[in-house]
């Protein structure tokens, strides 16, 4: 069974420090990404909600990765750092209930990646 984005995300927890500030596009790739993830969990799990989306688990799978990529090298984070942020955009996004909210910006930015 292939691991899913949230596992690969949980699994790169570290210490809980806050991670440095990155800019509003970095940003905006991290929030597409956790997105991305917990969607794709969803969809895993058979949630309604998450089925009203295209399937993400392997091309959201490919842009977690890329972004994550990307953002570390830009902002010359390590990868507790890079999970940090995740992390955090990842709960962000589900306590205040925006995952639907920035999905079809989200998939824009996916097709614009050749996803």
């Amino acid at each position: 069974m292939p691991t899913s984005l949230l596992a690969v995300l949980l699994a790169l927890q570290g210490t809980s420090a806050a991670p440095p500030a990155l800019a509003p596009d970095q940003r905006a790739l991290l929030r597409c990404a956790a997105a991305f993830a917990l969607v794709a969990e969803g969809q895993a799990r058979g949630a309604e909600e998450a089925l009203r989306w295209p399937a993400l688990e392997g091309r959201g799978r490919e842009f977690f990765v890329r972004a994550l990529a990307q953002v570390m090298d830009e902002a010359g984070l390590d990868r507790e750092a890079i999970a940090a942020h995740t992390r955090a955009e990842a709960r962000a996004l589900s306590a205040a209930g925006e995952v639907d909210r920035i999905m079809p910006s989200c998939l824009t930015m996916l097709g614009a990646a050749g996803l």
